[in-house]
């Protein structure tokens, strides 16, 4: 091979480079050129879908605690003192009925007064008939001048004077029954047992404690309302309460207290309860009591996001950018929430997956079905 053919290759080769730098600069300068013409697209960071609050008619509730409490207590006490307490038939947490025997007292002593007060009726009786037969007969002989008048005077005033002992001796046999029959501690009224202070072979004086009973087994939620609230109750709303093991009863606002605490300031509204619900006297409660129907603007519940103690919910903006906002809320019902500030009622409001959402974020909305079916038509 010359001199020229070696040359030529060289000139071939060089040619052939340079042609391929030249490519590999024009295919850079068109990919600048073409990313100079069209900005970068932000990544979608979720699909969402968008509701606006709805306005339903919802009862208004006040919401309060208190203690519950007897509708009545009945403190059950003999009537008559300086007697043993014989027995002592019922415990604590008995039903009982009214009439029904709840403790008997010793009597004895009793007994054998009654057989000496039967004794002296019986001998008054006896000399009421004498008096009455010897003025008889005084009456009889009075005109014959056989007794002086004083004498027939004093038949009569002995007839008389035996009357009004027999009288106070059938009076004192009449105590001394009842005496007895007091002996017999019974019910006042139907109720539950609340507490049993009796000892047995205890000697108790008369009103001494023996049994307290809630009257009728009747228990009540006494609830607390500030004056406020109290407006707005009356008597036969239906009240929800949530007691301590999570049970939850129903009841009826029987009164509504008249006067607010001076220490407190706060009333007592009285709500009956069912006689055999779970409800024990002495428990504390939380529950609402339903007021009238009022118009609420609602989200459902899954749009909330809660976060420093405060819910939010995420705002559709320009570009579908979300924003967050902080919203005041109410009552909630069937897994919405009454929303009562914070947003307007014609709102773009991220339905769910706010907790994944930060604000300016991008988001893809996801079309209503209807509308996307209404498109594809």
């Amino acid at each position: 091979m010359n001199r020229l053919s070696l040359n030529g290759i060289a000139l071939l080769a060089t040619v052939s480079v340079a042609l391929s730098l030249s490519a590999c600069h024009g295919k850079q300068e068109g990919a600048e050129a073409s990313g100079t013409a069209s900005a970068p697209q932000a990544a979608s960071v979720l699909t969402v879908e968008i509701v606006t609050p709805q306005t339903q008619t919802w009862p208004q509730t006040v919401s309060t605690s208190g203690a519950l409490a007897a509708w009545q207590e009945i403190i059950v006490s003999p009537e008559t003192g300086g007697l043993r307490i014989a027995e002592l038939l019922v415990d604590v947490g008995a039903r009982v009925k009214r009439g029904q025997l709840l403790a008997r007292l010793s009597d004895e002593s009793l007994v054998n007064d009654l057989t000496k007060q039967e004794a002296v009726v019986a001998q008054a009786q006896s000399n009421l008939d004498q008096a009455v037969s010897n003025a008889r007969r005084a009456k009889e002989v009075e005109n014959s001048g056989g007794l002086s008048a004083q004498s027939i005077e004093q038949y009569r005033i002995t007839e008389a004077t035996s009357r009004a002992s027999l009288a106070s001796a059938k009076a004192d046999l009449a105590a001394t029954q009842l005496k007895l029959r007091q002996t017999r501690v019974v019910a006042p009224d139907d109720g539950l047992v609340a507490s049993k202070t009796g000892i047995l072979g205890n000697v108790v004086n008369a009103g001494t404690e023996l049994f307290r009973l809630v009257r009728q087994s009747r228990v009540e939620w006494l609830a607390e309302v500030d004056a406020r609230q109290l407006a707005q109750l009356r008597e036969g709303q239906v009240a929800h309460l949530s007691l301590p093991d999570g049970q939850r009863i129903d009841g009826h606002v029987r009164l509504v207290g008249p006067v607010l605490s001076m220490n407190t300031g706060r009333a007592l509204a009285y709500v009956s309860l069912p006689v055999n619900s779970p409800a024990r006297v002495g428990m504390f409660a939380n529950g609402t009591i339903d007021l009238a129907d009022k118009a609420a603007l609602t989200l459902p519940q899954s749009a909330l996001v809660a976060r420093d103690g405060r819910d939010y919910v995420y705002l559709l903006g320009a570009g579908n950018k979300v924003r967050s906002v902080p919203i005041t809320t109410g009552r909630r019902q069937q897994q919405r929430i009454e929303v009562l500030g914070g947003i307007a009622g014609d709102a773009k409001v991220v339905a769910s997956g706010g907790a994944f959402l930060s604000d300016g974020a991008q988001v893809t909305v996801n079309a209503p079905k209807a509308a996307s079916a209404a498109a594809g038509q």
